[in-house]
């Protein structure tokens, strides 16, 4: 951080901005815990894990929202806007085809089968070693990305804004956070996330559109800016090193991975009210994510026009372009309301991450040792595997510093970990003979492909390694596409009434359910959602 942003951060501080910031902490920690305390007595567990079979589509897909906006996007975004324009924003894009794919085809079995988790998910499709193996990677990726990468970005810009030294931020936010998880279970962190999905959209749409309007519009930024910036797609030579090939071949890899197999993310899903709010809630975040390319990556492209223009000082470190737009656009009051939209954004993210966890440490690894654990217990064990998971994100999250863009460090990390764990959730819906030991056998062997080719690319300065992240992704599907395949045609699957459910005999069998009538039809939303998309692609392209 820049001596002069730290001043600025410091000078912006106002009672009215403090103010701001204590209440939303009061409100979402107090409605959190009421929330928890209040939670029926009867089924405790899926009550605490699943939020009692309640959520309604408004709500899960504000919650899905919430959970994926973390930090990372907030500030990364925004430096990836200010360093490379909007050719980032295929991460936001392309996420609205995976929703309709959740939607459409994932979401109907995990309904009807269920399950408390996707890794007891794959115990009914494949086996009880496909099911362990994916708790504990679950575990891991939650805490690596979903917390870490949050807690750091998040602290990272409050000392930018405030001073507030980055330990002292990543403490302070995972104890806050932790408490109302911990007390309320998903039921409050839905709720929680509901509001501050509101906030944090009013906080972001606020200074983008002061920004906006300081820069003189459209044409003042188009003026200002290299017109490559404004597109989407770009070729092999960019500086952005994302291709337009790269991301159509890599992008549903890790995407189908983050939004149809992880349980931090699908856990809203499986606690829906019936099978119309499990699908149209995926469909309903994927309009929304249509915002965070304006809202979150223009604002950087914005505070590049400005810099320009002579509006805003030069900045030295691109990391810190958004405290240096909060600091310098922003009157007091707004600047608390800013740093409130930042502390919704991590809180939300961390919150959902640590009752997957708990989730997923109760039902997958410790019922199986112990099945005769009392609902209760359940309960008691998975909070306190959300205290330790906390505690190792805490000791983990300063090692981020590493990366030279947080955004790209955390989506490099998901292309290493995403394709084996695609392969047997996409092979196993739609090809009945996908088997259990070539499950077993893909998320082993792939995941120590994945670990493999992490480590040659932290390592770089010494391996050469240069193969571009996405990329990386689709050749390591493919790879554990012929380990499935092959393995399953050497050991046959021998199904079960179960499993044999669990498989969709033809893709359109998806669609035989007429859903809701009128405007919230699964069918009609789901078209609509994908004809907008490709519009917008070939607007932008």
């Amino acid at each position: 951080m820049t001596a002069g942003i730290l001043a600025a951060g410091r000078m912006a501080i106002e009672r009215i901005d403090v103010a701001v910031i204590i209440l939303y902490l009061v409100v979402i920690v107090g409605l959190g815990c009421w929330v928890g305390l209040r939670r029926r007595k009867g089924d405790a567990d899926r009550s605490y894990f699943l939020a009692g079979g309640t959520l309604t589509w408004p709500v899960i897909g504000l919650a899905l929202f919430s959970t994926n906006i973390s930090t990372i996007h907030l500030v990364s975004q925004a430096q990836e806007g200010y360093m490379n324009g909007l050719a980032h924003g295929n991460f936001e894009w392309m996420a609205p085809f995976l929703l309709i794919t959740l939607s459409l085809f994932f979401a109907p079995f995990y309904f009807r089968s269920k399950v408390a988790t996707l890794p007891d998910f794959l115990e009914q499709r494949y086996s009880r070693g496909a099911r362990d193996w994916l708790a504990a990677l679950s575990i891991v990726s939650a805490i690596v990305i979903h917390i870490g990468f949050t807690l750091y970005t998040g602290a990272l810009v409050l000392e930018g804004l405030f001073g507030i030294p980055i330990l002292y931020s990543i403490v302070g936010a995972a104890i806050l956070t932790g408490l109302y998880t911990i007390v309320g279970g998903l039921l409050a962190v839905v709720l929680t996330e509901s509001l501050q999905t509101i906030i944090l959209l009013v906080g972001a749409i606020t200074i983008t559109a002061v920004a906006y309007v300081k820069v003189g519009g459209w044409s003042g930024l188009a003026a200002n800016v290299d017109p490559v910036k404004l597109t989407v797609l770009r070729p092999a030579n960019d500086p952005a090193n994302l291709p337009w090939y790269s991301v159509f071949l890599g992008y549903p890899v890790i995407g189908l991975w983050y939004w149809c197999a992880d349980q931090t993310i699908v856990q809203r899903v499986l606690g829906a009210k019936d099978e119309n709010h499990a699908r149209v809630g995926p469909l309903f975040a994927g309009f929304i994510k249509i915002l965070p390319v304006f809202i979150f990556f223009l604002p950087g492209t914005i505070a590049l026009a400005l810099i320009k223009q002579g509006k805003l000082p030069p900045l030295e470190d691109s990391k810190d372009v958004y405290a240096f737009m909060i600091t310098h656009l922003l009157p007091p009051g707004l600047t608390g309301l800013m740093a409130a939209a930042l502390l919704a954004a991590l809180m939300s993210t961390v919150s959902g991450a640590l009752n997957s966890i708990a989730t997923l440490f109760s039902y997958d690894l410790y019922r199986r040792w112990r099945p005769d654990t009392p609902d209760r217990k359940l309960v008691i064990i998975g909070r306190i595997a959300t205290f330790f998971a906390m505690v190792i994100a805490i000791a983990w999250s300063p090692l981020i510093a590493r990366f030279q863009s947080i955004y790209q460090g955390a989506n490099t990390i998901i292309c290493y970990i995403a394709p084996p764990i695609t392969t047997v959730f996409i092979w196993g819906v739609f090809w009945r003979r996908a088997s259990s030991r070539g499950a077993l056998a893909t998320l082993t062997i792939g995941s120590a492909l994945g670990l493999t080719v992490f480590l040659l690319d932290w390592f770089k300065e010494y391996t050469h390694w240069n193969l571009q992240f996405m990329m990386a992704a689709f050749y390591l599907f493919v790879v554990c596409s012929i380990i499935l395949v092959v393995t399953s045609l050497i050991w046959p699957h021998r199904h079960t009434p179960q499993s044999e459910r669990l498989v969709w005999r033809r893709p359109w069998q998806a669609l035989q359910d007429p859903g809701w009538k009128g405007v919230l039809n699964y069918k009609l939303m789901a078209g609509v959602l994908f004809v907008v998309m490709v519009t917008l692609y070939v607007i932008f392209a």
